[in-house]
């Protein structure tokens, strides 16, 4: 057996550019979310129903992470917000030295919120942070309702997770009760919001919880 020897530790580099990150948002009082989940999970349209809701409110701006295409990235854009694409190429996660420079090109002092959508993964972004202030884990029910227990660092190391599209639950035999009950055996304290695009009450639960993060960051600006 071989041992290799890195010479550094990559997530001790990772962890202090995500300090510096955070450090440069408070500084300017910005808010930021951290989205991830796996590709198809709703991620892109639950950013958007946030981005719609505050357009005229707060100050948002969107940081759209993908392996190569530009479509989420798009689709900010259309919403009339600020969006940052950030291509990883053969990497399935951001990481903060990527948030970093893609911090340069946000106008943080006319910014009050910061959504970064991470790549469609599962697993990869689970030990880089980013600088956020709001780890956020998004999981469909159409993943199955054991995905949870086959994935639980995300859940373990998120501060919400959001289930989404609970209504087709039914149709893909899935149980959405039995999925929050999994989150909460690995992550006991973690809230967890069952959503549907069509169903606007879960979303308004889920545009609270943004909201109240940057009712903070605002109070704390002000002292």
């Amino acid at each position: 057996m071989h041992v290799i020897h890195m010479g550094h530790d990559v997530f001790k580099a990772n962890d202090k550019v995500a300090e510096k990150n955070r450090k440069n948002l408070d500084k300017h009082g910005v808010f930021s979310v951290n989205v991830m989940g796996a590709i198809g999970s709703g991620k892109t349209t639950l950013i958007e129903e946030v981005v719609k809701y505050f357009k005229e409110k707060y100050r948002t701006a969107v940081i759209a992470g993908d392996v190569i295409a530009d479509m989420d990235a798009s689709r900010f854009r259309k919403l009339g917000v600020p969006t940052i694409p950030v291509n990883t190429g053969k990497e399935c996660h951001l990481d903060a030295k990527l948030v970093e420079k893609a911090l340069e090109e946000v106008d943080l002092d006319n910014t009050d919120l910061l959504i970064i959508e991470n790549v469609g993964n599962l697993i990869c972004p689970v030990d880089f942070k980013l600088g956020e202030h709001l780890r956020v884990v998004v999981v469909s029910v159409t993943e199955g309702d054991d995905i949870i227990l086959k994935h639980p660092m995300i859940f373990k190391t998120s501060e919400l997770a959001i289930i989404n599209k609970v209504d087709i639950a039914h149709a893909v035999d899935v149980d959405a009760e039995k999925m929050r009950d999994d989150i909460h055996s690995l992550n006991p304290d973690i809230p967890v919001i069952l959503t549907s695009r069509h169903d606007w009450e879960s979303i308004e639960t889920w545009i609270g919880f943004i909201e109240l993060g940057i009712g903070r960051t605002q109070e704390t600006r002000e002292k």
